[in-house]
């Protein structure tokens, strides 16, 4: 069964605006007990916020965008759950086995289901030393194909910020700061990258969004949202761990897709838990003002 046949898709109907969640952070993101906590809460932010939550995720070779509370826990807690990207999603499908979607695997979904907004966390980009090693994550190539809002807190701030938005901006990706004049630096609020557009609110994002795509473009927009002031790791105190990391990693010839867990649960131990509830508050924060986008398009369209 064709993955890109609707009818494989096994989306319950709404008449709710949804905002499709990925399910990565849930098997590979975040230690135990906190995947499930911010799994649940993340359903709760955009829940709060009027939308339905849809966590995307591959049962059994199964796409379901919609997991049960079950099947999230699953997830949570099975050792075999492959890290889906678009690479591998047809043999995950083919083999039946279990997946956590990415940030470009859920906008993939989220777009043939007719989602048109989606929080994660941070989105990948291009790394440091991408000139070579070529590393240079799908993300940007997939929201440069699926028309759907997109909300994060910025690129993960291990990346190379500068040129993951020069290749945004190649891409065609409209970058907007909601609230905010500058791209966020994921636990940081600030990254000293001035953005072109701004929006103050979920209605703005939509008219932004829905002009984009009456023009005839097909990429995301791409909604950057700072962390919240109370839970941010200042981003002089965070450049010193992640350089820290960075290092270990090439001593400990950590490469591909090992990196990016590797450095992110380094700099969580490193600054004693601080990041890792950073990540948490920005992914709440992230939730809910996609579930307002969302409220704010079906307002748009009544």
């Amino acid at each position: 069964m064709s993955p890109t046949n609707q009818s494989a898709i096994r989306n319950p109907q709404s008449a709710i605006p949804q905002v499709a969640l990925e399910s990565t952070v849930i098997a590979h993101g975040l230690p135990s007990p906190h995947n499930l906590e911010t799994a649940r809460a993340c359903e709760n932010a955009v829940r709060e916020s009027g939308a339905t939550p849809a966590t995307i995720g591959i049962v059994a070779g199964q796409p379901v965008i919609g997991l049960s509370q079950k099947q999230i826990e699953e997830i949570a807690n099975r050792a075999d759950v492959v890290k889906v990207n678009l690479a591998n999603l047809g043999a995950v499908i083919a083999q039946r086995r279990w997946g956590a979607t990415t940030v470009a695997s859920s906008l993939y979904f989220a777009a043939k289901a007719g989602i048109r907004v989606f929080a994660t966390g941070g989105i990948g980009g291009v790394h440091r030393g991408a000139s070579d090693s070529f590393d240079i994550s799908a993300d940007l190539t997939a929201l440069a194909r699926f028309p759907v809002v997109t909300v994060c807190a910025g690129a993960k701030a291990i990346l190379d910020l500068p040129k993951t938005l020069e290749v945004l901006e190649t891409l065609g990706v409209p970058v907007v700061g909601y609230q905010t004049d500058e791209l966020p630096a994921f636990y940081s609020r600030s990254s000293g990258l001035r953005l072109d557009l701004r929006a103050d609110s979920p209605e703005e994002v939509a008219a932004i969004a829905a002009s984009h795509w009456q023009l005839g473009f097909t990429t995301s927009v791409l909604v950057v949202a700072p962390i919240p002031a109370e839970a941010e790791v200042p981003a002089e105190e965070i450049r010193h761990e992640i350089e820290s990391a960075l290092i270990a990693a090439t001593e400990q010839n950590i490469t591909g897709k090992s990196v990016t867990p590797f450095l992110l649960s380094r700099i969580a131990a490193k600054t004693e838990g601080r990041a890792l509830r950073a990540n948490i508050a920005l992914l709440e924060n992230n939730a809910r003002i996609a579930g307002q986008i969302a409220i704010a398009f079906s307002k748009q369209e009544q």
